[in-house]
Parts: C-alpha cells; sequence; structure tokens
C-alpha cells in the first residue's frame, strides 16, 4: 500500500515529546476506559537522544480489540482519525494530525499477549539500552530523510533491514533482560 506523497522530516530528540506522550495518553485513557491496560510510548519518540521524526507513536494493551471498535467516535474527538487494522491483523490504528495537517501521533492498538507488543517494547528498550545502535538508527534515518525528502515509502524501505536485523537482537536480549 503506497501512502501519499509527504515530507520527511526527521528533527533532533525533543525533550518534550514525553511530555506530549503522557498528556496524550491520559485522554486516550479516558475515552477507552476499562478496556484498557497499559499505555506505552514507542518509536524513536521515545529513545532518548536520537534524531527521529516528530510523531508521537502511542502503544495501547487492551482487553478486547473489539472493544476498541466501540470508542471510535470516542478517538474521534481527540482528533484520530480511525484506520482499522491498516496492514496489520488484529491491530487498531489511529492517527491524528495538527491543524496545519501535520502528523502528529500514530496510536497502535493491541490485545493483551500480541506478539506486537512484545517486539514494539523490545525495540525501544535495546535501543535505550543499547547507545551505539541507537546512534547508527538515527544517523541511518537523518541520512534517508536527507535522500527521500518527499518519499515516505523509500524512508521507511530504507530503514527496514537495519529495524528487522534489530528487532531480532532486542527480542533476544529482551527475553533474557525480562
Amino acid at each position: 500500500m503506497k501512502n501519499q506523497i509527504r515530507k520527511v522530516e526527521v528533527v533532533s530528540h525533543d525533550p518534550d515529546w514525553k511530555n506530549n506522550f503522557l498528556a496524550e495518553s491520559q485522554n486516550i485513557q479516558i475515552a477507552l476506559s476499562e478496556n484498557l491496560v497499559r499505555i506505552h510510548h514507542i518509536g524513536s519518540t521515545a529513545i532518548p537522544g536520537i534524531y527521529a521524526k516528530p510523531i508521537i507513536d502511542i502503544l495501547l494493551e487492551v482487553r478486547e480489540i473489539e472493544e476498541v471498535d466501540i470508542k471510535n467516535s470516542d478517538m474521534e474527538i481527540l482528533g484520530y482519525q480511525v484506520m482499522g487494522e491498516f496492514g496489520i491483523p488484529n491491530r487498531r490504528f489511529f492517527r491524528k494530525q495538527n491543524q496545519a495537517g501535520i502528523r502528529t501521533h500514530h496510536v497502535h492498538a493491541f490485545e493483551i499477549g500480541s506478539v506486537h507488543i512484545e517486539r514494539h517494547l523490545a525495540f525501544r528498550d535495546y535501543m535505550i539500552s543499547h547507545p551505539q545502535d541507537a546512534h547508527q538508527y538515527s544517523k541511518l534515518k537523518r541520512e534517508l530523510a536527507q535522500k527521500y525528502p518527499h518519499d515516505i515509502d523509500s524512508y521507511i524501505d530504507g530503514k527496514n533491514d537495519f529495524v528487522k536485523e534489530k528487532e531480532i537482537k532486542a527480542k533476544d536480549w529482551y527475553i533474557s533482560y525480562k
């Protein structure tokens, strides 16, 4: 599935990303209420010191994935576009943009026990604990953003091998770390 043409912007780490995540988490917690188990800040904005697209990625662990669908209108009230599974079975994906039309948030909801939860958390925690790998990732992201300033698909494709390789290491590390 090809994305529409979007500017690829990668910026230095902003300490406000954490506060932005915390504020948005409170709103989501109210919207999803008792179905919500945990909220995690994931993606590059959750890894201190690295360059990232300034989009806050939020991972939700929920009791029942179908119950998320019932709360779609509550997420829309918060400004989110409801995207359904959006290419990943048993996920619910939402995206939000600001008034200027710039993407600001992604929300990924998975049912407790989904392998995708551990995959995202392992990658984040591995990168935080392995600053050399995080620095390599940051450098790669900057290079790709310069090479593909208006081609989000090529930017994502360019990161794919690195991410897959680190996900394998991260999973092994995460299992031994837990």
